[in-house]
């Protein structure tokens, strides 16, 4: 597993897969735009959504979760890195974020779009 920047993120989130790995809770906080949200907990049953012939870049709250995630998917046949610093770090930028709706991470809130968080 390789720790990449948050410039190297935002570089390849257009052809890689993001994967934020955070609880549901904590995504009042700010999500990357477009990235799929599946909590760490509960990635083994839904391993399937993610493509493994696509690089997936896996992101937490400051990087912890996210580091054991990545080993795991490479273990598993994917190749995974994970982003230093993690939303914690990205949000510190001013790189795009947005709030989604309380139980809906697919779905944006309209009034908080394209705010930093």
């Amino acid at each position: 597993m390789a720790e990449i920047t948050i410039t190297d993120a935002h570089q390849r989130r257009g052809q890689d897969q993001v994967l934020d790995v955070r609880e549901d809770f904590e995504l009042v906080e700010g999500m990357i735009p477009g990235v799929l949200h599946i909590p760490m907990g509960q990635l083994g049953d839904r391993l399937s959504e993610l493509d493994q012939d696509r690089p997936v870049i896996v992101i937490c709250r400051s990087g912890n979760r996210s580091a054991w995630v990545a080993d795991a998917l490479n273990a598993a046949g994917y190749t995974a890195d994970t982003m230093a610093g993690g939303m914690t770090a990205w949000q510190c930028t001013g790189l795009p974020t947005h709030r989604p709706l309380p139980g809906r991470p697919d779905l944006t809130d309209p009034s908080r779009q394209g705010r930093p968080s």
